[in-house]
């Protein structure tokens, strides 16, 4: 089978202990409660806590906004420090069903590596996990840049509104509409549409790609460039991880997102629900 972009428990669990094969436990907490903490109580047996505040990201800063992208050696020493190599594969997890382990899916993806999200995340695996902590053995993975074509810069994107370019809000319909307690200022890019992450899923599993071909044609993502934001870069990817189950064209991601855009007041912003 063709691997990726989401395996099933069933594939999982023929597969996890394959030698060629990280698991990485991606759950994480907008709230602040300690995604570590909640990784030590219970996991998927052998998998590898990524902290996505570290591991994923460089500090946060006004222009970068809350989860920037890490250089690309900081990011290569912290795979390879997970045990993850040039040639491994990757199967991320979280109990969001990809919201958060889609952050870990692009990048990696993005770079060409082999990963997906485990379908349904931790609550599809129905054997027993384990408290144990993953102690990775060492592995070579070469820093590359970050592709640019699979990217879009505040300034990009000011200069292509009003054009032919899609954008998608991967927030809640509040937060699109008004804004939100960690949003620094309430509305959104304007002329985004409202492509909400948690849509992309019925039951905590992720869509049959029918159902999500017809969701992101309607947003007219199967005949227009697209472009993927959200509150700061996190949750957008599982748009653009639907768009590639959908089979349309992949979308290219904001990774400052609202968190940059919006504690810019030169930046343009509307506010009110999608227009529909």
């Amino acid at each position: 089978m063709t691997f990726g972009p989401v395996v099933s428990a069933d594939w999982l669990a023929d597969h996890i202990d394959d030698p060629d094969l990280v698991v990485a436990d991606v759950r994480w907490y907008l709230d602040g409660r300690s995604a570590r903490d909640v990784y030590e109580t219970g996991h998927l047996p052998g998998a590898v806590f990524v902290d996505l505040d570290v591991d994923l990201s460089a500090p946060p800063s006004a222009v970068g906004g809350r989860h920037p992208l890490p250089e690309p050696a900081a990011f290569a020493a912290a795979m390879g420090a997970l045990g993850i190599g040039d040639t491994t594969r990757v199967v991320a997890y979280d109990d969001t069903g990809g919201i958060t382990a889609g952050r870990l899916w692009w990048m990696l993806d993005v770079l060409g590596r082999e990963v997906a999200v485990l379908d349904g995340g931790i609550a599809a695996w129905t054997d027993e996990l384990s408290t144990a902590t993953a102690a990775p053995v060492g592995a070579t993975f070469t820093a590359s840049a970050w592709p640019a074509d699979r990217l879009m810069s505040a300034d990009e994107l000011e200069a292509s509104l009003g054009g032919d370019l899609v954008v998608l809000d991967a927030r809640s319909p509040e937060r699109y509409s008004s804004g939100g307690a960690v949003d620094p200022r309430p509305g959104h890019v304007p002329g985004a549409r409202n492509a909400p992450s948690a849509d992309n899923l019925s039951d905590g599993v992720l869509r049959p790609a029918p159902e999500l071909a017809a969701r992101y044609s309607a947003l007219g993502a199967h005949e227009r460039p697209v472009v993927a934001y959200c509150g700061s870069g996190v949750s957008a990817c599982i748009d653009l991880l639907a768009l590639r189950r959908a089979g349309l064209p992949d979308g290219r991601l904001f990774v400052g997102s609202w968190s940059a855009w919006g504690a810019d007041e030169n930046r343009p912003a509307e506010e009110g629900p999608d227009p529909g």
